[in-house]
């Protein structure tokens, strides 16, 4: 998929998403805080990639949430 829209409506792109989450969730590596108001916020984005085998089908749907990094000032 392109973008979180399309992935939203595959139900196997929705169950990577939701590992990665759990993932996330599980090693503490981020927790939601209150927004700042005198400091900006870092974006994040889904990226979607295939786990493939070595015959080239597919074996997994990865689903990574990064943060927009080059945005920081």
């Amino acid at each position: 998929p392109k973008n979180i829209n399309e992935a939203s409506k595959d139900e196997n792109w929705v169950k990577a998403m939701e590992e990665e989450l759990d993932q996330i969730e599980k090693n503490k590596t981020w927790e939601l805080v209150p927004r700042p108001t005198n400091k900006s916020v870092i974006g994040t984005k889904w990226v979607f990639r295939n786990k493939l085998n070595e015959d080239g089908h597919i074996i997994r749907n990865k689903a990574r949430l990064v943060c927009k990094g080059y945005a920081q000032v």
